[in-house]
């Protein structure tokens, strides 16, 4: 009769610190993208422009993998949605504006720190537009397959792309810095427009599919190691 209420007792405290893990560990990937986000700053200014593009890189695909990994173990919880928009503002809105004041539009001064500014100050508004949207009862149909305008990791991606230019065909093509404010200007306003930007998270692919998709991605990976930045332009 007393060992009842102790197997409950019991149960209770390994469902909590389940949960408590479940939480951590998507919160933890969210804290590695801010540190890689930051961590590019960091190269920047070492003047390792490389290896600053590769930190945002690989602070987006963190940020791909924290939604997922939260999902996959229940563990979403308000905490981890704020904490994932503050580190996407750092990694994808602040981080790449520094990157390309310090790489070329610094040779504008005053001029080219204000669009810098101004590419920041697009994607904050934009993730503060994709949080309001998340708690619309009634969402279009059409926001199943797409996104309101460009989203942080992919504008954050443009905005680098003349630096992955640049690294693929050398001086004199993509380091003006003409190039690199057009296209913050640009992407800044992709960002905070109302185009329709396709998403690929809800794609299904059939079973008869699966082994071609397979070697797709072996032929990504392949690019990736063999001539990594054409591969991602």
């Amino acid at each position: 009769m007393f060992g009842r209420p102790r197997r409950r007792n019991r149960a209770r405290g390994e469902g909590g610190a389940g949960g408590t893990m479940n939480r951590l560990i998507p919160n933890a990937i969210t804290v590695g993208a801010l540190c890689a986000g930051l961590s590019g700053i960091r190269f920047a200014m070492d003047e390792r422009w490389e290896w600053a593009v590769t930190a945002i890189v690989v602070a987006a695909i963190l940020d791909g993998l924290d939604g997922r990994m939260a999902r996959l173990l229940n563990g979403t919880s308000k905490f981890g949605a704020e904490l994932d928009s503050l580190s996407d503002f750092v990694s994808f809105g602040v981080a790449p504006a520094i990157i390309v004041y310090l790489w070329v539009l610094d040779a504008w001064g005053t001029f080219g720190w204000t669009i810098c500014l101004a590419f920041a100050v697009c994607m904050a508004l934009r993730l503060a537009r994709f949080n309001t949207m998340l708690s619309d009862p009634n969402p279009p149909k059409w926001q199943g397959h797409f996104f309101v305008g460009v989203p942080a990791p992919a504008g954050a991606a443009l905005a680098l792309l003349p630096l992955m230019m640049h690294f693929q065909a050398g001086d004199g093509w993509f380091d003006f810095p003409l190039v690199g404010a057009l296209t913050m200007a640009t992407v800044a306003f992709l960002m905070v427009s109302r185009i329709p930007t396709f998403s690929a998270k809800k794609i299904h692919v059939p079973r008869r599919w699966m082994v071609p998709a397979l070697v797709a991605v072996g032929l990504v990976f392949a690019g990736l190691i063999n001539a990594p930045w054409a591969t991602l332009v």
